[in-house]
C-alpha cells in the first residue's frame, strides 16, 4: 500500500536540501510519532499483561480526571519516591496507582488512606507513562493541601465533648455512644479536661478497656465493644504514623494536637498482649513542666541544701525514682533556673519528652549509633557549662558523666534507685571508682509524687490515735540537725478529703513532690569502698541531717497538704 511518508532507510540516505529537506523533516516528525504511539501502546499493554499476572485491576491514567482531592492525599516527596499517586477520591471510594505490583509499601499506604478517610479502596498497576502523567498534576495545582501528622481538634469539638467530659461516669457515656471517628477526640478531650498524663486502651479477653491516669491513680472509665477494637487501633497508629498491620511488635509514635492554646505532644506505645494489644499515650502539655522551683515541694532546709549545690559552677547532681516519680520535672526546673545568656546547656535525652526554650536539646538514636556515650562525648565539644544526661544506666556512661563534672562542668542526670541512699551502692556496684566518685557528687535526690487535698473540699480532721502514732513514729527519728521542727498536737492542720466537682469528687487535685537530699560530705567520702552498703548510707544520711521521704510526707501531712494514707502509699517500701 503507498504511503507519504518515506522509509526509514530513505532518510537516511537522503541529503536533505532545499524544499525537498523540510518535507523529509517533517516526515521525520510524524514517523517519531507514529513510532511513540506505537511505543507507549506497547508498554500500556505489557502493563496490563503484567496487571492480570499479580492479580491487580489495570488503569491507564493518560487524560484521567485527576482532581486535587485524590492527587494531595499523597505528598508529592513521596508519591517520587515510592512510585505511588492517588488518582480518584469521591469521597467514599479512594484509588491508588503504583508501578510496582510488589510493594508493601503501597498496600499500607492505601489501608492508612482508607482509615484517615473512611472509605473503600482499590490499588491498581500503571505504567511509568501513567505514573509521569499523575506526577505532573501536582505542578499544575496552584495550591497543595500539606498532610500534616496530628490530630486537628477545633475549640468547638473539645468544648462540645468536654462539656459531657466532666467526670469519669460522663465520659463512660460519651464513649458507649460515639462513633469510632469520635472515640480518639473524646478520649483526648478527656484526657484534657481531667488533666490526665496518660491515655490506657487495652484489647481483653470480653472488650476494650479504657483507663486515665488522674494525679498518678489509673481511674477505668469504660469498657468498649471487642469489634471496635481494630477500628480504634488503626485510627490511633494513622495518628501516630505507626505501621497498622504490624500487631506482634513492640511499636513507638507520636503526634500533636493542634490548639488555639498551643501545641500538646502525645507519646504512643503500642506492645501485643494476648487479646490484641496494649496502647498507652503520654499526654505532654507543655505546661506540666511550667513550675517554679519553690512550687516543687521542697521544704525550706532542703531546698536552701539543693541550691547551694546547684549554684556551684560543677559538679553532679543525681535525681533517683522509680518511673512516674517526677524527676524530669525536677530537673527541667532546674534547667530553666540555669538557662542564662551567658550560660550553654545541653541536654541529652531518650525520648525528648518537653521542648525548652534557650536549652539545646539531644536525641539518643541507638539505630544510628548515638547513645549517651558517644552523645555525651559528642557534647563535650560544644562547651557547654550545664549538661543533662537523661539516665545513667551502665559504667561507660556514668565514667564519661563523672569526667564531665570533674572538667568544669554542672551535670545533671538520673538514676533508677528507691531512695538516695540507694544511688551510691548502686554506682559502686557498675564498678564505678571511689576516688572518681567522691569529687564528683555534689548532690542526689530521692523523690516521689503524691497526691494534694482538693483545696475546695479538703475539711478539718481530727487525727485518730492510729493516725497519731504514724505520725510520731516516722517523725521520732527525725535529726536534729535537719533544721525542721515538729509542732505540737495542737498546731497540727491535718485534713481530709472530702470531694466535690472540681476534684470529679476524688478529694484530691493536683501533685506535689517529697524529696530527700543527700550531700557528699567528708563522712561519706572516708565511708566510700567497694563494699558501701545501704543500710550503711542511710545512717550516715541520718547523721548529715537528711529528712526522708516518709518524714518529708508526714510534715506535709501536718501541714494540711496530703493525707497518711498518700504517704503511706507512695513511701510504703520505706522501713
Amino acid at each position: 500500500m503507498a504511503s507519504d511518508i518515506p522509509s526509514i532507510d530513505d532518510l537516511l540516505t537522503s541529503k536533505g536540501a532545499g524544499p525537498s529537506g523540510s518535507t523529509q523533516q517533517v516526515a521525520v516528525s510524524k514517523l517519531k510519532e507514529k513510532m511513540g504511539t506505537i511505543h507507549l501502546k506497547e508498554k500500556e499493554e505489557e502493563t496490563a499483561k503484567a496487571a492480570a499476572a499479580a492479580g491487580l485491576p489495570y488503569v491507564n491514567l493518560k487524560g484521567f480526571p485527576i482532581s486535587p482531592d485524590a492527587i494531595t492525599q499523597i505528598p508529592k516527596a513521596q508519591a517520587m519516591e515510592l512510585n505511588i499517586v492517588c488518582f480518584l477520591n469521591t469521597g467514599s471510594d479512594v484509588r491508588l496507582g503504583t508501578t510496582n505490583a510488589s510493594n508493601p509499601q503501597a498496600k499500607e499506604l492505601l489501608f492508612q488512606i482508607q482509615e484517615r478517610l473512611e472509605a473503600k479502596g482499590g490499588l491498581y498497576l500503571i505504567s511509568e507513562a501513567s505514573l509521569k502523567e499523575a506526577i505532573a498534576f501536582y505542578d499544575r495545582l496552584p495550591k497543595i493541601r500539606q498532610i500534616i501528622k496530628g490530630v486537628k481538634i477545633t475549640s468547638d469539638e473539645l468544648n462540645k465533648f468536654s462539656v459531657s467530659s466532666k467526670t469519669p461516669e460522663q465520659i463512660r457515656e460519651s464513649l458507649e455512644k460515639a462513633n469510632v471517628t469520635d472515640i480518639v477526640t473524646i478520649l483526648i478531650a478527656a484526657a484534657l479536661e481531667l488533666n490526665s498524663s496518660d491515655i490506657h486502651v487495652e484489647a481483653e479477653q470480653s472488650g476494650i478497656v479504657v483507663r486515665l491516669r488522674i494525679d498518678g491513680i489509673l481511674q477505668e472509665i469504660a469498657t468498649l465493644p471487642l469489634e471496635q477494637w481494630k477500628k480504634i487501633v488503626s485510627r490511633i497508629k494513622l495518628f501516630s504514623g505507626l505501621k497498622i498491620n504490624i500487631t506482634d511488635t513492640p511499636q513507638d509514635g507520636r503526634f500533636t494536637i493542634f490548639l488555639q492554646s498551643g501545641d500538646t505532644d502525645v507519646r504512643v506505645s503500642c506492645i501485643p498482649t494476648t487479646w490484641g494489644e496494649s496502647v498507652v499515650m503520654r499526654v505532654l502539655k507543655a505546661s506540666a513542666i511550667q513550675v517554679e522551683f519553690n512550687e516543687l515541694g521542697f521544704r525550706p532546709p532542703a531546698e536552701k541544701r539543693l541550691r547551694g549545690e546547684i549554684n556551684k559552677p560543677f559538679g553532679m547532681i543525681l535525681s533517683t525514682g522509680p518511673t512516674g516519680s517526677g524527676k524530669t520535672t525536677t530537673l527541667y526546673t532546674i534547667l530553666r533556673l540555669k538557662a542564662q545568656p551567658d550560660i550553654k546547656v545541653i541536654t541529652l535525652e531518650d525520648p525528648i519528652e518537653y521542648k525548652l526554650e534557650g536549652i539545646n536539646q539531644s536525641q539518643i538514636d541507638r539505630t544510628k549509633e548515638y547513645t549517651f556515650v558517644t552523645g555525651l562525648r559528642a557534647i563535650l565539644r560544644q562547651d557547654p557549662d550545664v549538661l543533662m544526661v537523661g539516665e545513667i544506666r551502665d559504667l561507660e556512661t556514668a565514667e564519661v558523666a563523672i569526667n564531665a563534672s570533674l572538667t568544669g562542668h554542672l551535670l545533671l542526670s538520673t538514676l533508677h534507685t528507691n531512695d538516695a541512699a540507694g544511688a551510691l551502692p548502686r554506682l559502686l556496684s557498675m564498678g564505678v571508682k571511689p576516688f572518681l566518685l567522691a569529687p564528683a557528687l555534689n548532690a542526689i535526690m530521692g523523690q516521689r509524687l503524691l497526691r494534694r487535698v482538693c483545696t475546695k473540699c479538703g475539711v478539718p480532721a481530727t487525727p485518730t490515735p492510729e493516725t497519731t502514732a504514724a505520725i510520731r513514729d516516722a517523725l521520732a527519728s527525725l535529726p536534729t540537725n535537719s533544721g525542721e521542727t515538729v509542732p505540737p498536737e495542737a498546731q497540727w492542720k491535718v485534713v481530709a478529703p472530702k470531694g466535690c466537682e472540681a476534684c470529679h469528687n476524688t478529694g484530691y487535685k493536683g501533685r506535689v513532690g517529697l524529696f530527700e537530699v543527700l550531700l557528699m560530705d567528708k563522712q561519706i567520702e572516708q565511708a566510700m569502698n567497694d563494699n558501701l552498703s545501704e543500710v550503711k548510707m542511710k545512717e550516715l544520711a541520718a547523721a548529715q541531717g537528711m529528712v526522708t521521704l516518709r518524714q518529708d510526707g508526714m510534715l506535709k501531712v501536718l501541714d494540711g497538704i496530703t493525707t497518711i494514707e498518700e504517704v503511706m502509699r507512695v513511701t510504703a517500701q520505706e522501713k
